[in-house]
């Protein structure tokens, strides 16, 4: 039988609880029938479920039932939110503000739009990954409609002050959105708290379905609809509901709320003791280890790590039979290019590919770190130079 290897991974995916998996397993062919039928018992059935799902997430996120969008995931979440105000404000202005260490999914609607005549800022970060605010006020203009700022980054897990980019945004009422991704069920949220406009959320980075997420939307906040159709989800989402994966989702979300402050605590142990085994090896001449993101303000499952000096790709290719982890997102890796995230760090494109993402999930052990830290001592001598 094939070696079962660690799976470090968790950013780009989580595993399926098996309560979530059981808690959709009656709507994929018993309970199967279309929500938005509520002619007869089986469609009205279908609905109810649908229903106790949203109220479920609502509840988990602080919010109003009617806040809350299903989308096929964040991407879809980001693009409705993204367009969607740009569209629905044009007369107000064509200005919009993002920042350099975005995920794709926000980045490339905001390019489109730019595209399209609108004007873009992508602002820089910090050294540590974090916005500064300053420079966020320094960019805000009359005409300036969107600011998209993530809660946490998906590379390097650097939080961001949420709540003080919401209240610039709301001083000069411009609509707030922020890519939650990553940091729902792992961090704690407060949208209304924030004073945030919009946030998205995908299922499948909290052990939910692949296939399912949500956008929050501030009540009486206007969207511009990007699926048009049937009229689902209030008229901002057209298409047939999918009763096992919102089902699924709201289970996840629900499940990772009961654990996210142990779940918390004992990972960021693990993932300093992985940092700390990381120091400890015994480093080529011309190596060193440099670590990515901020220390303080992160994700706790979350490690990120450059090993400069050695080649990335040879780096890569000896750990991908011992552990799984990745050197960035699963878009850059994907595409095959150096991490804009690491990038936008000050990293070079040889330093961004010999970098390594560390996930850890709800199952991690001392044992996967140990064995972890054993792949990456016995891949660097063989890694050669860049």
């Amino acid at each position: 039988m094939p070696q079962t290897i660690p799976y470090l991974d968790h950013n780009a995916t989580t595993p399926c609880d098996p309560q979530v998996v059981a808690a959709m397993a009656p709507y994929w062919s018993q309970q199967f029938a279309n929500p938005s039928q509520r002619g007869h018992r089986p469609g009205l059935a279908a609905a109810v479920a649908v229903d106790h799902a949203r109220q479920t997430v609502a509840d988990a996120l602080g919010v109003t039932p009617s806040q809350v969008i299903f989308t096929s995931g964040a991407t879809e979440a980001n693009n409705l939110a993204i367009k969607g105000i740009c569209e629905q404000r044009l007369p107000q202005g064509r200005h919009l503000v993002t920042v350099a260490t975005e995920h794709a999914a926000v980045l490339e609607p905001c390019r489109y739009l730019e595209r399209l005549g609108f004007t873009l800022t992508v602002l820089p970060v910090q050294p540590d990954g974090r916005l500064a605010l300053d420079a966020l006020a320094a960019a805000l203009r009359p005409d300036t409609v969107l600011v998209s700022v993530m809660a946490a980054n998906n590379e390097i897990g650097t939080l961001q002050d949420t709540a003080a980019i919401a209240a610039l945004c709301r001083q000069r009422g411009i609509a707030y959105h922020c890519d939650a991704a990553q940091a729902c069920g792992h961090v704690p949220l407060d949208p209304t708290g924030w004073g945030v406009d919009l946030l998205s959320l995908s299922g499948h980075k909290f052990y939910g379905p692949k296939g399912v997420g949500a956008l929050v939307a501030r009540p009486g906040l206007a969207l511009a609809p990007q699926l048009h159709g049937g009229g689902q989800e209030g008229g901002y989402r057209s298409g047939s509901l999918s009763p096992p994966l919102i089902v699924g989702l709201a289970k996840a979300l629900a499940l990772a709320l009961e654990d996210q402050q142990s779940r918390g605590q004992r990972l960021r142990v693990l993932r300093e003791k992985l940092w700390q085994g990381l120091n400890g090896l015994k480093l080529p001449a011309g190596v060193e280890l440099l670590r990515n993101g901020c220390p303080t303000h992160s994700l706790p499952h979350t490690l990120n790590v450059t090993v400069a000096g050695v080649d990335g790709a040879r780096l890569h290719s000896r750990l991908r039979r011992r552990v799984a982890l990745s050197s960035g997102s699963s878009c850059s890796s994907a595409s095959g290019k150096p991490s804009h995230v690491l990038r936008a760090l000050g990293r070079s494109p040889a330093e961004a590919a010999a970098s390594l993402r560390f996930g850890l999930g709800r199952g991690a052990t001392a044992a996967d770190i140990d064995q972890a830290l054993a792949a990456v001592q016995e891949a660097l001598p063989l890694a050669g130079v860049p």
